[in-house]
Formats: structure tokens, C-alpha cells, sequence
């Protein structure tokens, strides 16, 4: 069983809670000018500079059979070295409609950038992350490819992800998840594109399951210290996976 951790009975708040922050967000863009993140699905090569911080507040929102559900994450990106970057989601968690918020986890990712997307033939970066809570562990590997041409950037991240649950971890599975991203700057604060998500689960590494792939739009507003992320994907595939997500990311660099 995952964690399950309630926050609240029958909570009602979560999409209200998302549009205002929503708003607050494009309120502060709009007075301000920031560092670019152009993607909702992919990780960018590039890392922060060290001694930068960087607050980000994500919501997902998954259209589900019987039951839509919204994602959160709140995390603090750290710059150390001219290469490496650090991120502490300081808490994941989620509402299911109709039912309760909970807690999921908490988790740990490193990003050690290899070679540069603008001034190198191509750019990359090594990722790894750590999730844990109560009954429940997730490490993910992913390698990230990144090209930028002027104003024009595409990036590719392809990631293996091992997850034990249930008392005493016995209950294992693996999941191979692959993203790609295009994305054009209309103007310093403005970017727009496209998006694609695939993700094949294996059961205790058994045989592949269904492949759920997604495509959609997304579009990116930047300021001096903030900026907001979003992008709507839709399953071309028919599976039991969510027919349609949106996710938004909010970012404020410090």
C-alpha cells in the first residue's frame, strides 16, 4: 500500500487552490522579467549557478475514470557547483475527487550537468532522484539531451524508475518513461510548443504493460524572478491511464 498519509476530510480546496495561485503567478510575471524553464514534462540540461535558489510549486491534474485527481509538489532547487544542482521536494502530495488529500512523499534529486546545449554540438545532463516515505521507496535514473538553435530548443530525457511499496518493500515495480520537447521563444517572456510523454510499466519486472504515450501543447511566461510553466497532454493510446493531464509549474528564483 502507498503512503496515506489524510490531510483533510473530503477536502474541496485543491483546484481553487490551483487557480489562485495561477493568478498570484501571472500577476508577479507580469511586473517582472525571469529565468526561463520552457517545459512541464521535460528537464532542461542546463544547471543553476551555484549559490542560486530557486522555489518551484508544481499541480497536476489528472482527468481519471470515475475519479479526476490533482497532484502538488513543493521544492527548493539549489546551485552548488557550475555543474551540479541539487532539489528537495519538500512534500508531494494528493487529492483524489470526492475523497481525501494526502501525503505521498518526499524526495531528494541531483542534476550533474555534462556538456552545454548552446555552445556544445549537443548538450546533456545526468539526473538521479530518491522518493521515500512510510512503506514506500523510488529511485529514477534519467538521462537528459538538449539542443538549443537561437530561439528554438529541443530537449530529450529517457529514465528507468524502481519502485518498492507494501510492508516491508516486498511489492516491486519498474517503469521506463521517455519525454520529448520542442519549444520556440516568441519574445524574452514568452515561449510556446509541444510536448510528448511515453511510459511502460513492468510489473515485478515482469512483462511490459500497456504503453501509454501522450502529446499536447504548453506554453512558458518568464520574468526577472518568476515564471510559470504549463502544458495539456492528451493519451493518443488506449489504456487505463488518465485520458488527459495538465500540469502547471510556478517557479521563483532567488
Amino acid at each position: 500500500m502507498k503512503p496515506n498519509f489524510r490531510l483533510s476530510n473530503r477536502a474541496s480546496s485543491p483546484l481553487a487552490s490551483a487557480l489562485v495561485l495561477g493568478g498570484l503567478a501571472l500577476s508577479v510575471i507580469s511586473t517582472t522579467q525571469a529565468a526561463e524553464r520552457r517545459f512541464a514534462y521535460s528537464y532542461e540540461a542546463q544547471t543553476y549557478v551555484p549559490g542560486s535558489i530557486e522555489v518551484e510549486n508544481w499541480v497536476t491534474w489528472q482527468d481519471r475514470a470515475g475519479a479526476d485527481r490533482f497532484d502538488f509538489r513543493h521544492e527548493i532547487e539549489v546551485g552548488v557547483t557550475e555543474k551540479l544542482q541539487l532539489g528537495f521536494y519538500l512534500v508531494d502530495w494528493r487529492h483524489t475527487e470526492g475523497g481525501e488529500s494526502e501525503y505521498h512523499d518526499t524526495a531528494i534529486e541531483a542534476i550533474y550537468n555534462l556538456t552545454n546545449p548552446n555552445t556544445d554540438w549537443i548538450g546533456s545532463s545526468l539526473y538521479g532522484e530518491v522518493k521515500f516515505a512510510k512503506e514506500f521507496l523510488e529511485l529514477e535514473g534519467k538521462i537528459i539531451l538538449q539542443k538549443n538553435w537561437g530561439p528554438v530548443s529541443l530537449v530529450y530525457n529517457v529514465a528507468l524508475e524502481a519502485e518498492w511499496e507494501e510492508e516491508g518493500l516486498e511489492e516491486t515495480k519498474g517503469e521506463v518513461a521517455q519525454t520529448l520537447g520542442l519549444s520556440y521563444m516568441v519574445s524574452p517572456k514568452f515561449s510556446v510548443g509541444a510536448e510528448m510523454l511515453s511510459e511502460v510499466e513492468f510489473e515485478d519486472w515482469g512483462g511490459a504493460g500497456p504503453h501509454a504515450l501522450y502529446f499536447g501543447p504548453n506554453a512558458s511566461l518568464r520574468g526577472e524572478r518568476h515564471w510559470l510553466t504549463a502544458a495539456g497532454l492528451w493519451e493518443v493510446t488506449g489504456t487505463d491511464e488518465p485520458d488527459f493531464q495538465l500540469r502547471a509549474i510556478w517557479g521563483i528564483h532567488f
